[in-house]
């Protein structure tokens, strides 16, 4: 009776090597699942200030991130953007305009997550925030752009940062902006 197999290494071709009993090594394929992801977010203004929040996630992932997430089954990018903005930082905020999407990928143990993020420009209703410690948000507040802009962790969020406050400006001097 052979022994089961014991995996020795994996190599640069995305295979799987094997040492079986008595020398024999065999090469079998490893099989990597692309998964398409959908999130939805939020740049919530209010009083020119930019809504953030702070996540430490074990002290793995750590640092100031928008507030976004999964599209759940029915729901619209609109309704995703303004439950996840609540859900996540408790603020209160009416969508203004579609800012753009960004996408980047990720790898989870055997598999390479694709995701799509719509940006959604808000207008917050006060100041009032709340960081969901079950989502591992430790911190949340408002911050001036020059503040906001070297607080983010990920450039992609900078990017739809900087539009959505020109967008703001923008609005502003036409009036459009209560």
């Amino acid at each position: 009776m052979l022994a089961a197999p014991v995996v020795l290494s994996y190599n640069i071709a995305n295979c799987v090597t094997r040492r079986l009993p008595g020398t024999l090594t065999v090469l079998q394929e490893k099989r990597q699942v692309m998964i398409e992801a959908v999130s939805c977010g939020g740049v919530v203004i209010y009083h020119s200030k930019i809504l953030l929040l702070y996540k430490n996630y074990k002290n793995r992932y750590e640092g100031w991130v928008l507030p976004k997430g999964t599209v759940e089954p029915g729901e619209t990018h609109e309704e995703t953007a303004l439950r996840e903005v609540k859900e996540e930082s408790g603020a209160d905020a009416d969508i203004v305009e579609y800012v753009g999407k960004n996408s980047y990928s990720f790898t989870v143990p055997e598999d390479k997550v694709e995701k799509d993020v719509h940006w959604y420009l808000m207008r917050g209703r006060s100041y009032y925030s709340k960081p969901q410690a079950e989502e591992y948000f430790r911190d949340s507040g408002y911050y001036k752009y020059h503040e906001a802009i070297h607080l983010l962790k990920f450039d992609n969020e900078r990017e739809i940062m900087e539009k959505a406050y020109e967008l703001y400006k923008k609005l502003r001097r036409e009036g459009n902006w209560d």
